[in-house]
């Protein structure tokens, strides 16, 4: 088997190299010739006390660990791959209170009890009141850009929908809507220094929005209304939430809801305006098959970790108990095992077994229809107001170890 020619020092975690760009070449390297690889890391350098991480980087492989969790932990060490080495322990413990970071039997009760309000029917009463909102996010950008025609779609329409969804989902005001954009990004943006956000203000955006959830919860408590909240605080038949319990779910939903499906909206837009080919036919036929292919070609968590519960074989390789084990979805989606030419960006891509729902398993993503429908209305409604639309300027990254982010798109109408 041929040694894959990566540098020394090499680190699929480095946010420096993300924001640059997604490794694709390097994860063809690992996939070919050493598809589960030891990435060492100096001590502490992502928070925690050991010398780094497996890479795990074919598709396969990335489903089996992520339908195993009883071989591999999220909850050991949290799913988040890499902290900063100011990190505390104790810091990292707090977010296992998050439903991410769980593993069964706790994940599967909460989780029971938050899949209520993300049911088929659920998400079908949402798609009206989403599809107005879309279509006034689009006007609305359009009467707000610059006399040529310019603005920043990341802003001006890519946070808009996922933000307004949540809102309505679990019965935010929307005027309150602002403040939760505020707190997922410095939660989530720690390791760019643009933002300036010490793990410090992470931790107290976080509590935050954790106060917020916890004044929402006794709110629908006392007075109960038909949104998710009352639903999940009052599900007596399985049990309640806690208030700490949704306080954390809350969190989950501003980071996992928020930023993954504006980075997908804003990487489709990228990639629509750079195949305008694709543009062309999106316009034309609407194919249903469009949102799959904008996930897994965007997919926005390039990798989550697990921990190994006990020394276990994968790919031909011992992992021992205690070891992390980097699952790269940015890899797998890009597995020519699996996908017909996956460089190439093709919205009628069918089937399309992506991962950038997850990788199956218990943590498969919770609010995948919700994903699909916003990404389907935002486009629909581009392609209605904003047919012309093109490319300004390349797109901003964002630094950061596990997410493939974008902090500005410029565009014009003009």
């Amino acid at each position: 088997m041929p040694c894959p020619a990566l540098p020394d020092g090499f680190d699929f975690t480095d946010p420096d190299l993300l924001q640059e760009r997604v490794p694709l070449p390097e994860f063809a390297e690992l996939r070919q010739a050493e598809p589960v690889r030891w990435i060492a890391q100096p001590p502490r350098i992502s928070g925690f006390d050991d010398a780094g991480y497996w890479a795990v980087t074919r598709h396969a492989d990335v489903k089996y660990v992520s339908t195993h969790p009883e071989l591999f932990s999220s909850n050991l060490n949290t799913a988040i791959i890499r902290f900063n080495e100011t990190i505390s322990r104790d810091q990292i413990e707090v977010q296992k209170m998050i439903m991410l970071n769980m593993d069964p039997p706790e994940h599967t009760r909460v989780r029971q009890i938050v899949q209520r309000g993300f049911t088929p029917r659920a998400i079908r009463s949402l798609e009206d009141a989403l599809r107005d909102r879309a279509g006034s996010i689009v006007e609305t950008a359009l009467a707000n850009a610059a006399a040529d025609g310019s603005f920043d779609f990341v802003t001006n329409v890519a946070v808009e929908l996922p933000l307004q969804a949540i809102a309505e989902l679990i019965g935010v005001p929307q005027d309150d809507r602002t403040k939760i954009f505020d707190w997922s990004n410095k939660m989530a943006a720690y390791d760019d220094p643009e933002y300036a956000i010490t793990e410090e203000v992470g931790a107290e955006a976080a509590m935050e929005i954790v106060s917020y959830a916890m004044n929402l919860a006794a709110a629908r408590k006392e007075c109960p209304a038909k949104d998710i909240v009352s639903q999940l605080v009052a599900a007596e038949d399985e049990g309640n939430l806690s208030s700490d319990e949704f306080g954390f779910f809350v969190i989950l939903l501003a980071v996992a809801g928020n930023e993954t499906t504006r980075n997908a909206i804003t990487h489709g837009m990228h990639a629509f305006l750079t195949h305008p080919e694709q543009w062309e036919l999106f316009k034309r036929e609407r194919p249903q098959t469009t949102a799959e292919e904008i996930v897994r070609w965007a997919t926005p968590v390039v990798s989550f970790q697990r921990t190994a519960t006990q020394d276990t074989e994968l790919g031909d390789v011992t992992i021992k108990k205690g070891d992390r084990v980097g699952i790269f979805y940015s890899s797998a989606n890009n597995d020519p095992e699996v996908f017909d030419e996956p460089q190439k960006f093709d919205i009628t891509r069918d089937p399309n077994p992506h991962l950038g729902f997850g990788g199956g398993g218990p943590h498969f993503c919770l609010g995948k229809s919700l994903a699909v429908l916003e990404i389907n209305l935002i486009f629909n409604a581009i392609a209605d107001a904003l047919p012309d639309l093109r490319l300004v300027s390349d797109p901003r990254r964002l630094r950061s170890a596990w997410l493939n982010g974008v902090k500005e798109l410029q565009v014009s109408t003009g």
